[in-house]
């Protein structure tokens, strides 16, 4: 992750500098929310809730692949604005309840000792 990190940073820093605007803690948290509402069209589309635009079935599922390649490096970007380190994030969060990883059924989630889930 974090090599997709370092790489989606190189290619927003470039197209800020091309484009000439400041990526700023609003820049990142708005540009996220603008990806999401344009994954949410494409989703829409795909799923025959919203007219599909002349778009083939393939178009509409390649946008909504797009779209939600979007909102990953987005999310990512702002994760690095704010040195959120989501590799770790995601182990404390997310992977302490796969039962693989479990060394015991306690875990603890927002200072809270908890059992199961």
């Amino acid at each position: 992750m974090d090599r997709l990190s370092d790489d989606v940073e190189v290619v927003s820093h470039g197209y800020a500098g091309a484009h000439r605007f400041t990526r700023d803690a609003a820049w990142f948290m708005l540009k996220l929310q603008e990806e999401v509402g344009e994954l949410t069209q494409a989703f829409l589309m795909l799923t025959g809730q919203a007219r599909a635009k002349g778009n083939s079935p393939q178009e509409l599922a390649d946008r909504f692949g797009a779209e939600l390649a979007d909102v990953l490096c987005h999310v990512l970007l702002l994760a690095r604005h704010h040195g959120v380190d989501l590799t770790d994030c995601v182990e404390r969060t997310w992977l302490v309840w796969h039962p693989d990883r479990a060394i015991s059924t306690v875990a603890e989630v927002d200072g809270q000792a908890v059992t199961g889930m």
